[in-house]
């Protein structure tokens, strides 16, 4: 049998073509598919977060306490994986957008005749699509560019002076924010489908195209005498934006829950200073309500967009964690009791792991009397801080006393924006970790807790998480 023998020139010109060709996955080669291949995203760490990886784990206890009594639903579930704050949202960062909100606010009246402002005022915008506004710059003007006589008064409108101490303060009922959410679930169903072909599937049972399905869709408005509408509007589906939802929050934090929380108390310190003076700029936020939580992370996810252009679509929302996901995190990477691997909550030399209420009256004991700096002690296995303790969290689930024990066993969660018509009970949410206040049974993992959707306190925070989109550990 006598063997071929290819010319070397002949050899280059095959291996040439070859080349050129690109990966033999990417051809269609004698007919075969073989898919078309994207170029897979290995997404970014964003700011100030960390990526919880995918498992599962038995969250709730199954031993009652034997002081407190209290019991926890226990179910075994799985979550996919997330990025969550490292750290609670501290005041510092809260307040960015509470002046991002003021200074949209000032933006408008710039071109507004009713403060003096001129319709043909423009703002140059950078790259990133955000505002080059020179005289803008927080409290204070920059020198190279005064403001005129208009733009003054349009600058001092959000503005008010106390008429006993003369102190010059933002107007804190001025900060709205409005946003609109799209509700993908909802839209999605199948019961929610226009074509009313595509709401059943079962053969047996006639299309019946005089259907009227019935949605509840989310608006807000601002009234004549300028109050905040928000309401719920039950009617007939009519297109997809039935399925966007308008919110208006006014987002600055209540600064009295320091004095409603605690009555006959001496707090008129952290009433006036808590949330303003930079000495606690890194300590978590206080005084946000459910709602104001959320219109947080809205505005975080409108404020990341701005600069993503084209790979915009690829990130997901930052959001409220679910409970499941809260507790998963919490808990860390050996289920624990605590986010420590410990059952004790001090180390044998006398520290603490966490700021509670070590002992009856006695706050200062783990060496802080209210809350403490945002990440001071040391983060659990997931690397994330103050998973018990410091302050309570805010999650987006509704609280119930059946818990995830109603819901799926795959990324559990329960959701409802109750409507201001709903009773009072609906507006339950679950917060999570306990706080400076709670003694050591409320900062346990499993421990649940609830306030309502429009309540603010002096021990509750929250967090921000963002869907890893992927499925796979890094």
């Amino acid at each position: 049998m006598m063997r071929k023998i290819v010319s070397m020139p002949v050899l280059l010109t095959v291996l040439l073509l070859a080349s050129c060709m690109g990966p033999r996955k990417n051809t269609s080669m004698g007919g075969e598919v073989t898919g078309i291949s994207g170029t897979a995203i290995n997404e970014p760490t964003p700011y100030g977060m960390v990526l919880v990886e995918r498992g599962s784990i038995k969250i709730g206890q199954e031993e009652a306490d034997s002081l407190w009594g209290i019991t926890t639903p226990v179910k075994n579930i799985s979550v996919d994986a997330f990025w969550m704050d490292e750290t609670e949202v501290s005041n510092a960062k809260y307040r960015q957008f509470v002046y991002w909100v003021r200074d949209s606010i000032i933006r408008e009246r710039l071109a507004d005749p009713a403060y003096g402002g001129d319709e043909t005022f423009k703002i140059t915008e950078d790259e990133y699509g955000e505002p080059i506004t020179p005289y803008l710059n927080w409290s204070k003007p920059i020198p190279w560019k005064k403001p005129t006589e208009d733009e003054q008064r349009a600058i001092e409108s959000v503005f008010i002076v106390n008429p006993i101490t003369g102190e010059k303060m933002l107007d804190a009922s001025q900060m709205n924010y409005r946003y609109e959410v799209y509700d993908y679930t909802q839209a999605a169903l199948r019961k929610n489908r226009l074509n009313p072909e595509e709401r059943n599937r079962n053969t047996d049972i006639p299309t019946n195209y005089e259907e009227v399905v019935t949605i509840s869709k989310d608006t807000a408005y601002i009234d004549d005498e300028g109050r905040i509408v928000n309401e719920t509007l039950t009617r007939p589906l009519s297109s997809v934006y039935d399925f966007l939802n308008t919110y208006i929050v006014n987002v600055y934090p209540d600064t009295t829950c320091w004095v409603n929380d605690f009555p006959n108390a001496n707090n008129e310190l952290y009433l006036n200073l808590y949330f303003s003076h930079p000495n606690y700029s890194e300590y978590p936020v206080v005084g946000v309500s459910w709602e104001q939580a959320n219109a947080y992370c809205a505005w975080r996810t409108d404020y990341l967009l701005r600069g993503m252009r084209g790979q915009a679509k690829y990130i997901q929302r930052y959001r409220l964690p679910s409970e499941a996901e809260w507790e998963y995190a919490a808990r860390g990477k050996e289920g624990g009791k605590f986010p420590w691997e410990s059952d004790d909550t001090k180390s044998d030399k006398g520290c603490y792991y966490a700021n509670y209420k070590p002992g009856e009256g006695n706050y200062t004991r783990d060496g802080n009397l209210i809350t403490s700096k945002c990440g001071i002690y040391s983060a659990n296995s997931n690397g994330l801080y103050d998973m018990a303790g410091n302050v309570a969290e805010w999650t987006s689930t509704v609280y119930t006393e059946a818990g995830v024990l109603q819901m799926s066993d795959i990324n559990p969660d329960l959701q409802y924006r109750a409507a201001k018509e709903d009773p009072y009970k609906m507006k339950k949410k679950t917060i999570r970790g306990g706080s400076w206040k709670d003694p050591v049974r409320f900062i346990q993992g499993a421990t649940r807790a609830f306030e309502y959707q429009n309540e603010s306190r002096s021990y509750i925070g929250f967090r921000c998480v963002r869907s890893y989109s992927g499925t796979s550990k890094r």
